[in-house]
């Protein structure tokens, strides 16, 4: 019997997405607790549009309502082989449920997908829970939070000294945010610029407008100027009454003019003023420049323990940028020029969803 046909589980059965259930599914993991935008039909949907990775939604339901979800998506290519992924560049993924009843079928019905498939593996982008049972954990990310006040300025007094000076600097130094979405352009050199400096590949500019058009009022984009400079700039994420700053990108130049510390600073200033409760900073990889910079703002840190079960693997993959393996090819990647990596990058960068 395939996974994706009607697995019995007391009263509970597997259903593979129909696009007739978008509503309801959305609707759902809007009101859960543990819904992400990363389970959303409108994140399926820019990942189907940009990369051409095969969807495999999965629901559990009961007497026609929903009662989990699993986003997972199919991947396939010379470097990871072939993979099953809750879900593709998302911090966060893996099962939605309301009870343990539809956790386990969801998952067992992954696992079956998994081995139908014939993968690697299964990751399962789990932002809370480890599963045990077949799963190994993956401990190399962790996530910050800050709950938002009416009071913006109440936090600032929160943070510690050094941060509030970079953030006066920035205040002082002139900076100005802009949250426009037609800065596109803008917002793209100044990302392509970063990751470049960091020895990684870029996204394509198509990716980024496409998330603009899928996310509409759940994404938008803030730029950094110093006079008509453009310094810094984020593309931020909302979810419920939380705000995630998902990509983000700076001069090297901006760091005297303490452009990051503003322009984080900003999001959380506005965040307040609009009547968001969260401030999600995102994942950092232990031991990296931007988790030690998010330190430094005196948020919640948190694991996320990612569930890994392996098929024709035997061990856990590692391909992280930090992987000493990886040294070599981003040390080369920083020497070639910025218009070659702008070119190279989007294809490099599905290899690693």
């Amino acid at each position: 019997m395939s996974a994706l046909q009607s697995l019995p589980m007391s009263r509970l059965n597997i259903r593979a997405y129909q696009d007739e259930q978008k509503s309801a599914w959305d609707n759902y993991i809007f009101q859960h607790p543990e819904g992400t935008l990363f389970h959303s039909t409108a994140w399926k949907r820019a990942i189907e549009r940009a990369f051409g990775f095969k969807a495999v939604y999965l629901s559990a339901e009961e007497d026609g309502e929903i009662r989990g979800v699993l986003p997972l998506f199919l991947s396939s290519n010379w470097v990871q082989g072939r993979t099953l992924i809750s879900t593709p560049f998302a911090v966060y993924g893996g099962i939605c449920a309301s009870d343990e009843a539809a956790t386990v079928l969801l998952r067992e019905a992954a696992c079956r997908v998994a081995d139908e498939e014939g993968v690697n593996y299964l990751e399962l982008r789990e932002p809370h829970r480890s599963f045990g049972n077949g799963f190994v954990t993956k401990e190399l990310y962790v996530t910050f939070e800050q709950q938002l006040g009416k009071d913006p300025e109440k936090l600032m007094r929160g943070f510690p000294k050094d941060t509030r000076y970079m953030i006066r600097k920035g205040q002082k130094s002139g900076l100005q945010a802009v949250t426009d979405d037609a800065q596109l352009d803008t917002f793209y050199e100044l990302y392509a610029r970063s990751v470049w400096n960091l020895g990684t590949p870029v996204f394509s500019k198509r990716f980024f407008k496409i998330l603009l058009e899928e996310l509409g009022d759940s994404a938008s984009l803030t730029i950094i100027f110093r006079e008509s400079k453009a310094m810094a700039g984020v593309m931020s994420f909302f979810f419920r009454d939380a705000i995630l700053p998902y990509y983000a990108g700076s001069l090297p130049e901006s760091r005297q003019f303490a452009a990051n510390n503003f322009m984080f600073w900003e999001l959380i200033r506005t965040s307040c003023e609009r009547g968001l409760k969260l401030f999600d900073f995102g994942r950092s990889k232990l031991g990296t420049g931007s988790y030690f910079f998010k330190t430094q703002w005196n948020m919640s840190e948190r694991p996320l323990p990612y569930q890994f079960y392996l098929v024709k693997r035997k061990s856990l993959p590692n391909f992280s940028p930090v992987n000493p393996r990886f040294k070599l090819a981003t040390d080369l990647w920083k020497r070639l020029p910025f218009s070659v990596t702008k070119a190279l990058g989007p294809p490099l960068v599905r290899l690693f969803p």
